[in-house]
């Protein structure tokens, strides 16, 4: 049988699969036994509007000690039903069951075995006018209210954790918080929907994951159950092909979803930042914040890097008093709570950050906040720094020591922290960009976005005409970024709308050593490292509530944050720079036409000249902070 370079990308990715898997059982199967050293009981809390909440309740065997409560909600399922069914392991990581806590797991509203209706991201109710208003704040204090008044041994403390979704129920405990929450650590919660999260970035659609999320999480149910829904079927793993085959994006819910979704249906009928969008903000909320919160996010995190690091700047300001600390790393989405963190991808990072995090930041964050052990000598921020590969601790982020420098694209595919010298008005790259031939996002054949397309090489995109490429010459001393990347780009197009997708990278000696093991024979010589990237709907440029069409032709400029980084260009790289204007399917098409996207046809979609100027007038360029 002929072993096709998919074929073997496909075994390794399936071993690779496996090997995680393993040593993620591994990890969770410790000489400590649960069974032993704990009691479980199930209960269904009432709230305060009567809709009752599935609950688990892990409580140790030994009776002569008051233990902290750990609070864990989420719509993803507690799994392990039935009394004598016990998890493999409690609490954020193996440290804590051997060393004594009350764990409480709960379905939060409508899923799984809980009572009531689901309702994605829903929206916080600051003014509450009697019983029946809730939402999951409200869900989250009666749930601590009843624990304290119904489970004994107790010492009256709380601490909240989740990652994702259940980052978010943690976020939404946060707001006006139960007096006894003493500790939250809300990791990778999405704060805003439109902006930089899950279902949207800068108005552009993130229709790969939005479609598989909802297809999966979101579907109308006909009442309490512990099982989990069936995963949507592609016919295919080809995602490119399965979502470029489906047409615009209004052809999802009569070809697929038929009614069933019906979160998907309302996200059509609010194409721009409305209402609707506003009021699943978060951070308008922060503000009160009274006890320590961990924010906790991941360099690579493809889902929800904006929502971590908006949470904690928000915070900073609204409460400047408060404990509230920030620790990222180089990880993809929830991978420091299960993964060592040495390595991802293709890159290597030499120091297993996940461990690190795990026993050294947020166990002993906990522990002091719940039960008053140990010494918390946690800085203000414990961040990451990628090419350099060591953690670096700071008073503030981003770093009061960085500076400001632009770096400016050139002619002949130049790039320097020199602006251009171009004297005439009209100097600027130029690409097509076809809607029916979609930059991909990734080499990779999949229907789900996956991670590794955070860290992934470039060279299949800067090898593509809608494509341009900048690069530096080759860097003779170290370049230090700390701190937000902003894109500055002045820009025409011949059409009436158009995406600007920019995308910051690494590019290696041609020298550079092949990694060991190295099975699918990847060269790292010339690797083009993605370090950081993102996409702006051009017709949001002034607004995200008003949309406006560019004037075909007209010099435009687009600004926008391509969100921090923490990242050591060596001596001897390149920093590269690559523009383009699609990034299929993990960004929706736009047809370049000013139209209501979500309500396109096919005959809106349409070929467009852009062009991205580099005069002295128009200095297109990126703003990076610079550590020395």
């Amino acid at each position: 049988m002929k072993i096709t370079k998919n074929r073997l990308l496909r075994h390794f990715l399936v071993f690779g699969f496996l090997v995680l898997l393993a040593s993620s059982f591994h990890f969770t199967q410790e000489k400590f036994d649960i069974k032993e050293k704990y009691e479980k009981a199930e209960y269904m809390i009432p709230m305060r509007d009567g809709v009752k909440l599935y609950t688990q309740v892990y409580t140790p065997i030994e009776k002569n000690k008051k233990y902290p409560i750990m609070l864990f909600r989420t719509p993803y399922s507690v799994r392990y039903y039935g009394s004598k069914i016990f998890r493999r392991s409690l609490g954020p990581n193996r440290q804590y069951a051997p060393e004594g806590f009350i764990f409480v797991y709960q379905d939060v509203r409508g899923k799984f075995k809980s009572e009531g209706e689901f309702v994605v991201m829903k929206p916080h109710k600051p003014d509450k006018q009697g019983p029946q208003d809730t939402d999951e704040s409200s869900d989250t204090y009666d749930t601590i209210e009843w624990i304290l008044k119904n489970i004994p041994d107790h010492n009256g403390r709380v601490g909240q954790w989740g990652i994702s979704y259940p980052g978010w129920q943690t976020v939404m405990g946060m707001i006006d918080a139960h007096p006894a929450m003493k500790a939250s650590s809300p990791q990778a919660s999405p704060s805003d929907m439109w902006i930089g999260d899950d279902f949207h970035h800068n108005g552009a659609f993130r229709l790969m994951y939005t479609f598989g999320w909802l297809a999966g999480n979101a579907q109308i149910r006909t009442g309490p159950s512990q099982k989990r829904g069936r995963r949507f079927s592609y016919g295919t793993p080809d995602g490119y092909k399965f979502f470029l085959e489906l047409g615009p994006v209004s052809n999802v819910d009569k070809k697929y979803f038929y009614g069933q979704v019906p979160t998907w249906n309302e996200y059509m009928e609010h194409g721009d930042y409305d209402e609707y969008w506003k009021q699943q903000e978060v951070l308008q909320h922060l503000s009160n914040i009274k006890h320590p919160v961990l924010n906790v996010a991941g360099w690579f995190d493809a889902e929800d890097f904006y929502g971590p690091m908006s949470i904690y700047y928000t915070i900073e300001k609204k409460n400047p008093n408060n404990k509230n600390i920030l620790a990222v790393g180089p990880w993809l989405h929830g991978g420091w709570a299960r993964m060592d963190g040495d390595a991802l991808g293709n890159i290597r990072f030499d120091v297993k950050t996940g461990v690190y995090f795990r026993e050294k930041i947020e166990f002993p964050f906990f522990l002091y906040y719940l039960k008053d052990r140990g010494e918390l000598d946690l800085p203000e921020a414990m961040v990451f720094e990628t090419g350099s590969n060591q953690w670096k601790s700071y008073d503030q982020w981003p770093p009061k020591e960085a500076l400001e420098k632009n770096l400016y694209f050139h002619a002949d595919g130049k790039l320097s922290f020199s602006p251009p010298a171009e004297t005439s008005d009209e100097a600027n790259d130029s690409y097509i960009s076809d809607p029916n031939k979609p930059v991909p996002f990734s080499q990779e054949i999949r229907t789900s976005q996956g991670h590794l397309w955070m860290v992934e090489d470039q060279r299949f995109a800067s090898r593509r005409p809608d494509v341009l490429v900048y690069q530096t010459d080759i860097l003779q001393e170290d370049v230090t970024i700390a701190g937000p990347i902003i894109a500055c780009l002045h820009v025409t197009t011949t059409g009436t709308d158009a995406d600007w997708v920019v995308k910051l990278i690494d590019v290696y000696p041609g020298n550079a050593p092949d990694n060991k093991p190295n099975p699918l024979n990847v060269r790292m010589g010339d690797f083009q490292m993605l370090v950081g990237a993102d996409v702006f709907r051009g017709k949001y440029r002034n607004s995200f509530e008003k949309p406006e069409p560019f004037v075909p032709n007209k010099v435009t400029k687009v600004e926008y944050d391509l969100r921090d980084k923490s990242h050591s260009f060596r001596k001897g790289h390149r920093i590269m720079v690559q523009i383009q204007s699609t990034w299929f399917p993990v960004i929706d098409r736009n047809p370049q036409k000013f139209v209501d996207i979500y309500h396109a046809q096919e005959s809106d979609f349409q070929k467009a000249t852009h062009r991205v100027y580099r005069s002295a007038l128009y200095p297109s360029h990126l703003k990076l902070k610079l550590l020395k």
